[in-house]
């Protein structure tokens, strides 16, 4: 015989916990449901361990989707504030670190131990770890067949995430139930992830791995048949080489934009005028052209840069800046302004933050998050397509879209 249920949520993390919470304190009856043996791990390593778990900046224009206005509604009606008053509730200490992100004090153990006292609170029925092995539709509900025996909830949820960090459990098991119930699924590939090179093609710049500094990067293409340039969100952000190639904030930004076969554009120093720094330096000047980039940069890149760009000669650190071209000194400011290279692809899903893409949101109801085509069915959190910027962005939409959906899940 099947455990009966009101709402029955699949995974039991930002989003699903969220969801759980809502619609148990509203008087449902809930069970929450996850593969996991621990709970959250997602939001234990997020921010270092410390969880940034939102972003006082959040708006729409901070997530890709291809339906971008579908946020809109979930966003508003639970806004970063109404999560950070539920932390004030609990006690939890927390700060601003930067551009608007926000961290606990102590650990991201404070976040998950708040969610699940908001799931007891609302009287909400555990199974973990529990396997869900088939869902079908069941008289005008659902019918889980689990690890745990059998459960019939009138309303599913699915809230079981994306393919990000699968060493963590991630599955693309909510992209299958999509399908199973006839849902288009918007391509999901990762994002917020470092960005890899053809080996040969990286091999002069893998000595420099662990180099960082702030650069300014955006990726373009052109439009098909245009021929016209179409420019996409730049970020100024902190890159770091690696061995295999680039990461970093402003690289894990600009990856959830990129796609395969495209450029990415990254400016060196973008605070900056100099080629116009370097033509007023140049008179009488006795530095050597690798003294004058390594004020700027680490020397390691700087050394690197000049043994490697083009058009300066294969001794260009060595060359006196009073005894550059003015030409070349031109050549050498528009490289490191304008660094253009493509990837070969991404460090994968492992390596990802998030996925980007997942169930075509054009099938929810953007209030509600309810599937319009089969009543009483959900889906939240990563698993729909919409992807926030790195920056808390991704906590928030948890949040809302959970609060969207334990809002209107229905008592009879």
């Amino acid at each position: 015989m099947a455990s009966a249920f009101d709402v029955a949520v699949i995974g039991a993390g930002a989003a699903g916990m969220m969801a759980a919470a809502v619609a148990g304190q509203r008087g449902l009856r809930v069970v929450l449901i996850d593969h996991a043996a621990k709970l959250a791990e997602k939001i234990r390593i997020s921010g270092g361990g410390r969880c940034n778990f939102t972003n006082i900046g959040t708006t729409p224009a901070n997530f890709l989707s291809q339906n971008p206005n579908f946020c809109r509604s979930a966003l508003a009606a639970y806004t970063p504030r109404d999560f950070i008053d539920l932390v004030e509730k609990h006690g939890i200490r927390w700060h601003e670190k930067h551009r608007g992100q926000l961290f606990c004090d102590e650990s991201s153990e404070d976040i998950i131990a708040m969610l699940k006292r908001e799931c007891d609170d609302g009287r909400v029925a555990w199974r973990m770890p529990c396997s869900v092995t088939d869902i079908a539709r069941h008289q005008g509900g659902f019918l889980l067949c689990t690890s745990q025996g059998n459960i019939a909830a009138r309303q599913l949820v699915m809230a079981s995430g994306g393919m990000a960090i699968p060493q963590l459990g991630a599955t693309d098991f909510a992209l299958g139930v999509a399908r199973q119930f006839g849902l288009k699924v918007v391509e999901p590939r990762p994002a917020l992830v470092p960005l890899t090179f053809d080996t040969q093609a990286w091999q002069a710049f893998s000595t420099l791995s662990g180099v960082a500094l702030e650069v300014s990067v955006k990726n373009q293409v052109s439009d098909a048949g245009s021929g016209k340039r179409r420019k996409h969100t730049e970020f100024l952000e902190d890159l770091l080489f690696t061995h295999r190639g680039l990461s970093g904030p402003a690289i894990l930004q600009i990856s959830s934009f990129w796609n395969p076969g495209e450029p990415i554009h990254i400016d060196l120093a973008p605070h900056q005028d100099l080629e116009q720094e370097l033509l007023d330096a140049k008179p009488g000047s006795r530095q050597q052209l690798s003294t004058v980039l390594a004020g700027l940069w680490p020397k390691r890149l700087a050394d690197q840069w000049l043994a490697n760009i083009k058009g300066l000669g294969p001794d260009a650190g060595a060359l006196r800046l009073a005894d550059t071209p003015d030409k070349s000194l031109r050549h050498l400011a528009a490289q490191i302004h304008a660094w253009s290279l493509i990837p070969s692809g991404t460090a994968g899903y492992k390596k990802a933050e998030v996925m980007r893409g997942g169930v075509d949101t054009r099938a929810l109801n953007q209030k509600t998050m309810e599937v319009t085509s089969v009543p009483g069915l959900y889906f939240i959190g990563e698993a729909v397509d919409v992807t926030g910027w790195l920056g808390g962005y991704n906590f928030q939409w948890a949040w809302a879209s959970g609060v969207a959906c334990g809002r209107a899940c229905r008592l009879d």
